[in-house]
């Protein structure tokens, strides 16, 4: 499988997240890989809460959104100039936010957080099972009646 890589700045303002989201999900939808309906849904979506926290609490830095696709892996990550961390865990009920680390740990295969020079690195991975092609495919036995 050919290697797929998009990396791109984003603003720090709201409409900036929502743009670079759909921007980020168009790259991999354009890859042509198969990676299936259900698979590009949850990188949708993984990819807008991890877009949406660098604005909301890292907006005063630059912030990048990339994504790569190996053979064997569909990478999202997000980096900003905070140092810091992300805290994952529930809010109370009342909240209204809070949730989205929540999410990407319960959707992602993995996913971290790595301290980076001038700030932090947001990712989530994705394993990718990449179709059979026509010469791997198992030989059709027909049955005779």
């Amino acid at each position: 499988m050919e290697v797929h890589q998009v990396r791109f700045p984003v603003s720090g303002t709201p409409a900036a997240a929502t743009a670079a989201r759909q921007q980020l999900t168009g790259a991999i939808r354009t890859w042509n890989a198969f990676l299936g309906p259900e698979l590009l849904d949850t990188a949708e979506l993984v990819a807008a809460e991890l877009i949406t926290n660098a604005v909301r609490h890292a907006g005063h830095g630059p912030i990048s959104a990339g994504a790569r696709l190996s053979d064997v892996r569909l990478l999202i990550e997000v980096t900003d100039t905070s140092p810091d961390l992300p805290q994952v865990g529930l809010p109370d009920t009342d909240e209204e936010g809070g949730r989205g680390l929540f999410l990407v740990a319960a959707l992602a295969d993995r996913h971290g957080f790595d301290q980076v020079p001038r700030g932090k690195r947001c990712w989530a991975e994705f394993e990718v099972s990449a179709p059979l092609q026509p010469s791997q495919r198992a030989p059709y036995r027909g049955v005779d009646c």
